[in-house]
This record gives structure tokens, C-alpha cells and sequence, in this order.
């Protein structure tokens, strides 16, 4: 079973107890507090023997003194046959008010310890807290690999909101999670009566009667170096009974005392386990803490968010599972496809080529990657890879690497196709494992390796129309993902903009959905969205959504995108085509891999064409004015500088703190971006040693180039691109 697996079901199993725990502990936290605000506590230095002369001065008939540990001092006795229990101010012994535990915390306990079951929920409780312990260690593990080790353990967290919240809260509060768990589990121990705090029977010490009067408490020579910080209980000698003696208990053991001599006529000190067991109550409780007590109860508190954002992820990953149809059985199938998915998500691709196949008349099969293998009938064999973390195999194909090093190869074509995100620096890593491996193997392709960035339907179908030319056969694949609820969004602006080999080209400006501010928070498909973010549309005729960067946030009241006119393309086609007042429907897929930082950092912002559109967004929205460096490419700055007069009033208002501009199409124009950064190398050098940011936008030719002009120019540095990425440094958006 991987970690994975153990921490989802152990903690779908145990969650709702864990929760109950978590809270009641949470509410229990809240006592040391309150104890710590109910009296003055004693001063540290404060003699004992100086507080026993006070409480028997405004307390008759005192029996016993008890230091809590919240630092208040309570005094026990007796008024008549009615015992008492009083709050006194260690300064002069005043009695403050009445104590008594309250009930509330007392119920609560008993639901935290044992469930209120007695000591079969004990039993439960400390099962519970191993539990607990058992989820913490798996969920370290989990977070390491997926954050990429120690040194990533701070990075910035990317996923869904669930996995985000998830992580994040577990990033920050696992290690006290791990110490609560330990700590329960040690008084558990003592509960149950596994661990014996002491063994040792208590003394046989009296008092040696001389006919002569009590010492007072305040003469007594050990309660005088004793002071009160050290102190937990003390009680008084009972007044009809001349052998009793005092009993002084600290943390480091208990005493006996002669009431008439003051000599120690016994001591015993603390036991090991005792003083663990202390230190546990301490840690686990908050009490003699309170500060720790507040982060205990926040901790206790979020117990509730892990659950419920792990059952969020639980239900996402459930939602996504495998469901092929129209399998053929292994035996009879001349084509296999093997999947390995994390979320789910490529299944969906696989069975989109599977009933592509089939349409075609061949006989398909589709299994998860760990099956894979080949029949006498196989005549291809397909690989979808996704790759999870810092390039590791999704965890149900955690082994199958290993398995297919030790298969014999034969001559059955075996073509890999890998899905990630170019933003994680091991984007496709695990694909370009397999495929390495296949190859060491003997294991022919029919298409070399090919990689599908954010689950683009675009690319995949491109990918199709390869396979079809080598196939020799017709083949179509129209992947239909699951579209999220859409928002109706109002053409409220335009700017156009001629191109220059006739691509016409507008900045569109939409209003936000007609709802209201509540629709946003309602799951419409416009939730809070960031300059960056992707705009979903689907286009009518075609049921898979094309894809806009974001050239506004949420903040900015409006929904910007730029569109340049494709060729045969029917939802760029749409959208030029919309005047003042018409409607689309939409939805925002998040793309938190490309988001810029809150830094203070240089930000070096490359784009070309209508990529600049995301970066167009960040000077927008660069209302700290961090530095921002932009440089724009484009061929005519008559035709297609896009956002050109908002980009020179960023620059007066010092939203963008330099601008470099290149047009490859008219004379003088500079050429390229890639152009640019070569003449400017030692100013983006420096720039890239003050720990600038680089976000690259536009054709994925113009991003391939950017990257090697920038491995050339950061050389002298001992930095390239792979390694910015690898420090979150670096990121791309292309098309």
C-alpha cells in the first residue's frame, strides 16, 4: 500500500473522531487561558513559608495550599462541616472569590478522553491519537514529496483550493499535530494503566510528639528556600492528629516535614516516567502556558479544516476516477493503451482515444500502467503518463517503471504521451522516464514522445493528427473535458487592432456576470481570478473549450482578454465577431503555476504578440510599485502593439519601471525579444542577481528561443532557466 493510499484511508476512516478530538481539545484549550486571566499569580521568587504566613492570617482553618498552573494560588478548608475552596492574592493573602473547576470544561473532558464511554472509549481515545500520530508521519511523507524535499518545504503551494488549503495548514501546524498525538498518547499510557508513574509505596513518617508547640509554617526552614513557582501542593497538618506531618509536593518529588521540628523526615523524588508524564500534560494541555494553550486550541481547531479539505480531495479524486467503456478483453485487443493519472484527468484522454480506435475498427483496451504488458494479438501499444510532484509516477504506477525494466522488449511499437505542467520544473519528467526506458529496452514508437501542457484539448488533437498520418488512417480526437458552471459575461469594450499579415486582433473588456457580487462567491465559474488565469469559452460547433490568458484580476472590476483572428478557428471567429452588449458564457480555470508572487523582487516580464496580455495584468495591478521590467515584441508598432497606451501610462504612473520594445517587421524595428535580451545581457543579469522573477508569455517557438538566449546570458551567473525554475523563479505561458 503506498502513502498515499494508508493516509487517505486512514484518515477517512478516523477523520471524524480525530475531528471530535480536535475540537473538544480546542475548547479545552481555552481554560488555561481563562485560569490565567481569573487571578494574580503568585511572583516567582515568592518564599512559600511568606504565602503560608499570609493564607493562615485570612484563611482559618486552612488545610491545604495549591499552586495551579496557570500560576493562581488556591487555598482549601473548612467553614464548619461545609469544605471551601478560595482564590487568594499571594501578595497578602486576601481572599479573591470562590474557585470551583467549571462544568462545562469537565464535560468536555470526558468527551476528549473518553468519548464518554468510559474506559472502552479510552481505549478508543488513544487509538484515535495513534491514529493521528500514523497520519501525521504519512502526511510528512506526502509533503515532502510533493513540495520536492527539505529544502522546497516553504515553497508556494499549487493545486486546487482544497489541496492548497490542505497543504498550507499542514505545512504550518503538522508539528504540533505530531506532538499533541505523542503527547496523548503518553498520558494514555498512564490512563490505561499501561505505565506506572510510581511504584513506590508512600513513607511511614510521623511526626515525633515533644510536648512542644507547632513551628509555624513561616519558620519552617524548607519552606522558607522553597519558593512558590516550584511549588504544586502543600498540605497543612491536621490539628487533632499530633503526628501528622506537612506535605510539601513540587515537580521535582514530595516531602514530609515534622511539624514541630521542621526537619525533612522523608523525601521522594519524582520518577522518571512522572516527570515525562508532566511534561506531556504540559505540552498536550497548555496548562502553566497559556500562550501555548492559544496555539493548541487554533491547532485543535484546524484538525476540522484538514478533514474536510481531505474529504474535498477524496471526492475530487473519487469524481475523476477511471470509468472506460467499450473495453475490449486483453486477449482479443490489437491496440492497448495504458494510463498512468494522479487526479483522474487523463483517463478522460484515454478513453477519448480509445473510442477514436474503435470507431476505426480496431479492438481496444484500456488499463492503469502497473498491467501493462502485450498478447500475441497487440499490434500498438499507447502510454498515457501524467507525472505527479518533482517528476514522480502517479502513486497507483509507483512501481511500474521497475516492472517494465525487466520485460523483454519485442517488435510491438510502444508511443508514450505525457501530460503536466510546464510551470513545475519536472514537467513530464516521469513520461520522459518511460519512454527513455522503452527505448534502453529495445521497444520500438510509432511517434517520438510527445507532451500535452495543462491537459490542452488543442494539443492533444494535434497530437491525433500525427498518429493518424502514421497510422495511415483517418482519426479524430475531440477530447470533451468536464466543463466547470459558467458565468454570462457582457461585451462592455474593444479595442482592434489591424495585424499585419490580415490576423485582426482585439483587446475584448466584459462585464462581470449580471448576477451580482454574490454570483462570484457562488461557484458561477467566476470566482476571485488573477491577471494570468485562464478564460474558458466554449465555442458554439465544438464542445472543447479554447483557452485566454487573463489580462485582468478581480480586483479590476472586469474580465480582459486580447484574441487574434486564427485561421478556420471558431471561437476567435466568435469573438471578433461580438459587438457592445453581446454575451458569451465562460468560466476561469486557475493557473496558479504562472501567478506572480507578492515580492518586492525585479520582475522581468517577456512577451510577444498577445502574450503580453497576462503581463499587461500584473503591471495593472502593481500597485506597490515593485520594479517591473517589460520587453514586448511585435511586428508593426502601428498594427499590433497591443495595450500600447496603457502600457506608457503604467510606465509615467511607475507601475512598470522599464519598457523595451521590438518590432521584427519594420525597418530599425530591433528584431526580437530574443534580440533585445542579448543587447541588454548585463542589465538582465543583474536584475536576474538581485533575484528578479521572469514570466515569459506567446508562442511556444518564442519561449523556446527566450530560454536559450537567457541560458546564454546568465552563463557568467552559473544559472539557466532549468535551474530558476527549479527555484520557482521562472515560469511560461505559451500557445
Amino acid at each position: 500500500m503506498s502513502w498515499k493510499v494508508f493516509h487517505r484511508w486512514l484518515g477517512l476512516t478516523v477523520g471524524t473522531l480525530a475531528v471530535v478530538l480536535g475540537i473538544t481539545g480546542s475548547v479545552l484549550a481555552i481554560d488555561p487561558v481563562q485560569q490565567a486571566w481569573q487571578a494574580p499569580a503568585a511572583p516567582g521568587d515568592l518564599p512559600v513559608a511568606t504565602l503560608v504566613e499570609r493564607v493562615t492570617r485570612t484563611v482559618p482553618g486552612a488545610e491545604e495550599i495549591r499552586h495551579l498552573p496557570s500560576g493562581a494560588v488556591v487555598v482549601f478548608s473548612f467553614a464548619g462541616d461545609q469544605p471551601q475552596a478560595q482564590y487568594v492574592d499571594p501578595a497578602d493573602g486576601r481572599v479573591l472569590g470562590a474557585w470551583q473547576a467549571s462544568a462545562l470544561p469537565r464535560w468536555v473532558k470526558n468527551l476528549h478522553r473518553s468519548l464518554l464511554l468510559g474506559d472502552a472509549g479510552r481505549w478508543g481515545a488513544a487509538g484515535t491519537a495513534l491514529a493521528m500520530g500514523l497520519l501525521c508521519v504519512s502526511a510528512l511523507v506526502l509533503l515532502l514529496r510533493r513540495m520536492g524535499g527539505w529544502r522546497k518545504l516553504t515553497a508556494r503551494v499549487r493545486g486546487s483550493l482544497a489541496q492548497r488549503i490542505h497543504v498550507v495548514a499542514g505545512r504550518v501546524v503538522l508539528v504540533v499535530l505530531c506532538l499533541t498525538s505523542l503527547t496523548a498518547l503518553t498520558m494514555s499510557a498512564s490512563t490505561l494503566g499501561l505505565v506506572e508513574l510510581d511504584t513506590r509505596a508512600e513513607p511511614e513518617v510521623l511526626s515525633v510528639v515533644t510536648g512542644q508547640p507547632d513551628l509555624p509554617g513561616a519558620q519552617l526552614a524548607t519552606l522558607q528556600s522553597l519558593a512558590v513557582q516550584d511549588l504544586r501542593r502543600l498540605n497543612f497538618p491536621g490539628p487533632t492528629d499530633p503526628e501528622d506531618t506537612w506535605n510539601v509536593a513540587t515537580a521535582q518529588g514530595q516531602g514530609w516535614i515534622d511539624r514541630y521540628s521542621g526537619q525533612m523526615l522523608a523525601w521522594q523524588d519524582a520518577t522518571l516516567a512522572q516527570r515525562i508524564y508532566d511534561w506531556a500534560v504540559v505540552l498536550h494541555t497548555g496548562e502553566a502556558a497559556w500562550p501555548w494553550a492559544v496555539v493548541l486550541g487554533l491547532v485543535g481547531a484546524s484538525v476540522l479544516l484538514f478533514w474536510l479539505s481531505g474529504v474535498v480531495i477524496w471526492w475530487q479524486a473519487r469524481s475523476q476516477a477511471p470509468h472506460i467503456t467499450g473495453n475490449t478483453p486483453l486477449a482479443q485487443a490489437d491496440v492497448l493503451i495504458f494510463v498512468a493519472s494522479e487526479g483522474g484527468s487523463t483517463w478522460g484522454f484515454a478513453q477519448t482515444l480509445q473510442d477514436a480506435l474503435s470507431q476505426g475498427g480496431h479492438r481496444v483496451h484500456t488499463s492503469a500502467l502497473e498491467n501493462f504488458q502485450t498478447t500475441a494479438a497487440t499490434r500498438q501499444v499507447f502510454v498515457l503518463a501524467a507525472t505527479y510532484g518533482e517528476g514522480q509516477a502517479p502513486a497507483h504506477a509507483s512501481r511500474a517503471l521497475e516492472r517494465m525494466a525487466r520485460l523483454s522488449a519485442s517488435a510491438v511499437p510502444v508511443t508514450v504521451l505525457g501530460f503536466g505542467d510546464r510551470q513545475f520544473p519536472a514537467f513530464c519528467a516521469f513520461a520522459e522516464a518511460l519512454d527513455q526506458t522503452l527505448r534502453a529496452q529495445g521497444w520500438p514508437a510509432l511517434l517520438p514522445l510527445e507532451c500535452i501542457h495543462q491537459q490542452s484539448g488543442q494539443q492533444f488533437a494535434r497530437w491525433g493528427d500525427a498518429l493518424a498520418q502514421a497510422l495511415g488512417e483517418p482519426l479524430v480526437l475531440e477530447h470533451v473535458p468536464r466543463v466547470p458552471p459558467t458565468a454570462t459575461l457582457t461585451l462592455m469594450a474593444r479595442q482592434d487592432y489591424p495585424g499585419v499579415t490580415g490576423q485582426a486582433t482585439a483587446i475584448l473588456r466584459f462585464a462581470w456576470p449580471a448576477e451580482g457580487p454574490g454570483a462570484r462567491l457562488r461557484g458561477h465559474g467566476l470566482a476571485r481570478f488573477a491577471a494570468g488565469d485562464l478564460l474558458g469559452i466554449v465555442p458554439t460547433g465544438s464542445t472543447v473549450p479554447r483557452y485566454y490568458s487573463l489580462a485582468s484580476g478581480w480586483k479590476d472590476g472586469f474580465v480582459e482578454i486580447c484574441v487574434r483572428q486564427m485561421s478556420g478557428g471558431l471561437c476567435s471567429t466568435h469573438l471578433l465577431g461580438l459587438q457592445r452588449g453581446d454575451n458569451i458564457t465562460a468560466f476561469v480555470r486557475p493557473n496558479p503555476g504562472f501567478a506572480l508572487p507578492r515580492t518586492r523582487r525585479p520582475v522581468l516580464l517577456i512577451g510577444a504578440g498577445t502574450g503580453v496580455a497576462p503581463l499587461a495584468g500584473f503591471i495593472r495591478r502593481n500597485d506597490r510599485r515593485s520594479p517591473m521590467h517589460l520587453y514586448f515584441g511585435g511586428r508593426d508598432p502601428a498594427r499590433d502593439f497591443y495595450f500600447g497606451p496603457d502600457i506608457q501610462r503604467w510606465l509615467g504612473e511607475g507601475r512598470l519601471a522599464t519598457l523595451q520594445t521590438v518590432f521584427s517587421r519594420v525597418p530599425d524595428g530591433g528584431g526580437y525579444v530574443q534580440d533585445a535580451l542579448r543587447r541588454d545581457a548585463e542589465r538582465v543579469r543583474g536584475l536576474v542577481a538581485q533575484g528578479a522573477i521572469v514570466r515569459v508569455c506567446g508562442s511556444r517557438a518564442m519561449a523556446q528561443g527566450v530560454a536559450e538566449t537567457l541560458d546564454t546570458v546568465l552563463a557568467p551567473l552559473q544559472l539557466s532557466v532549468s535551474t530558476l525554475k527549479a527555484k520557482e523563479r521562472y515560469a511560461e505561458d505559451v500557445f
